[in-house]
């Protein structure tokens, strides 16, 4: 027999509920007709009891009384006495029938009939006995024992009710017990079916949506489960293709539009060698000056260029990792002579600590991360200022620092200048407004490399970067970017 699938979250929950309080509420009556029938059947035992008990009480004191009337009419001859007796005789009557009707055991009914034939024989005697004539006395001996017999097995039947009793009660208790003990299992087994199936697509929808947040859009959404989260999940997979589209749009766009800057771009520079080689003619001092600045500017741009290229390949996956083993010393003074002119106008000290470290890693993509960090310090850095570069190996990993003598990290922009096309204020003196790209590219290349970037507070007057990754790296996940611990300003 297939089960149907439930229409919607509503009916799986009623569904869940009927079947974990079912079988409760079941259990509940069921436990409850049984502490009634135990509880009605108990009742009636002690009424029954204490009937039974007053019955044989009355039963002594009558037969008692009826010895005594008995005497009195045998000494007095009176006639009164002898109605007092029959009064006297109905009354113990009545009360053997009462007894009676308590009497279950065959044993108490035959003591029973036993004493109500020796009550009528004594009667008739009593009846017939001539004036002035005696009767037999022992009769009411033999009916004093056959009540005293009558009342013991009276005793004893309360006393086997009330055994059996207990051991019905006995009965149900284990029984109770086991029911209890099986339904437990099955509600929690019907408590665990429940939640996974209403876990199961809500942590698909949980994680459908945190990939969305996180501009991952290549892994298609599908959710099992109920119809509406099932309706949900293709909402969401709609929304994800949409997205994908617009991403797409984006990165073509700003793939084109850099590809069509980099060819003016390109004249640009080459014209301000000429003007600075002297093709046109010697230029005075000024002239230079002007030139100088056209060209490190034309350099600054093409940088740009390059980031939000590298940015927008990265981000529809047109570029992996190729690692190749490389020595960092080299690379970060290859990285220091490019950027020399900059340097240069804006007067920064470096003050370079380069352990002799061996990595295997994407060379392009370190030469990357170090010129958009280098980019960013000396952008923040005030004239005359100092840029900290220092790298060393802990254990297995690479720690890289780079930090600056600038303002420091606004504390309303940290919580976004790890994110791409972000700008923050840009700083006094600075001619070139960033993309805000160059951060949001470093943290994609450091995660691609299976590392970490965070912001370190106190060593330095500005910000300090330090970026934690293998020295021989695996590959990366590109799907996934591991936040960054704090963050500072984008370049």
């Amino acid at each position: 027999m297939r089960w149907a699938r439930p229409k919607s979250l509503s009916s799986l929950m009623l569904l869940g509920l009927a079947v974990i309080a079912v079988p409760l509420l079941v259990a509940i009556a069921n436990a409850a007709l049984q502490i009634r029938a135990l509880a009605d059947t108990s009742q009636k035992l002690v009424v029954e009891g204490v009937r039974a008990a007053r019955a044989s009480q009355d039963l002594y004191a009558q037969i008692g009384s009826l010895e005594r009337t008995a005497l009195q009419y045998q000494v007095l001859d009176d006639p009164r006495f002898l109605e007092l007796y029959q009064a006297q005789n109905e009354r113990l009557s009545a009360t053997l029938a009462q007894l009676g009707e308590h009497l279950r055991t065959e044993a108490a009914r035959r003591t029973l009939e036993e004493l109500t034939k020796l009550q009528g024989e004594i009667s008739r005697e009593v009846v017939s006995l001539p004036r002035g004539g005696s009767g037999r006395t022992d009769l009411f001996g033999e009916l004093r024992t056959l009540a005293e017999r009558v009342a013991q097995q009276s005793n004893a039947q309360i006393d086997a009710e009330v055994a059996a009793l207990q051991e019905r009660t006995r009965r149900e208790q284990r029984r109770l017990f086991w029911q209890a003990a099986l339904l437990l299992p099955l509600t929690l087994v019907a408590i665990l079916a429940l939640t996974l199936a209403v876990g199961r697509p809500l942590r698909q929808i949980d994680r459908a949506i945190s990939e969305l947040g996180r501009g991952t859009f290549s892994r298609p959404i599908s959710v099992s489960g109920p119809r509406d989260l099932e309706r949900l999940g293709r909402q969401l997979e709609w929304l994800r293709n949409r997205l994908l589209d617009l991403a797409q749009e984006r990165n073509r766009f700003l793939r084109h539009m850099s590809h069509e800057l980099k060819t003016p771009l390109a004249n640009i520079r080459e014209g301000t060698e000429l003007l600075m080689d002297g093709a046109v003619g010697e230029l005075d001092s000024n002239q230079r000056e002007v030139t100088a600045i056209l060209r490190d500017n034309g350099i600054k741009l093409q940088r740009l260029i390059e980031n939000l290229l590298s940015y927008t390949a990265w981000q529809t996956n047109a570029v992996g990792l190729e690692l190749s083993e490389f020595r960092l010393r080299p690379l970060v003074k290859q990285v220091l002579e490019n950027q020399q002119l900059t340097l240069l106008s804006q007067r920064v000290r470096l003050d370079v600590r380069i352990e002799d470290v061996t990595l295997y890693a994407d060379r392009g993509k370190m030469r990357l991360i170090l010129e958009n960090l280098l980019s960013n310090a000396v952008k923040y850095s005030p004239k005359g200022g100092t840029i900290h570069i220092s790298a060393r190996t802990s254990g297995d990993q690479l720690v890289l620092d780079v930090a600056d003598s600038g303002p420091g990290i606004p504390h309303d922009e940290r919580a976004h200048i790890f994110e791409a096309f972000y700008t923050s204020r840009t700083p006094q003196g600075s001619s070139v407004k960033g993309t805000g790209i160059g951060l949001s590219v470093v943290l994609e290349f450091v995660s691609a490399h299976g590392g970490t970037i965070q912001l370190i507070d106190g060593e330095f007057p500005g910000a300090h970067f330090r970026i934690t990754m293998p020295v021989r790296s695996a590959g990366g996940d590109k799907s996934q970017t591991p936040p960054a611990k704090e963050t500072a300003h984008a370049a």
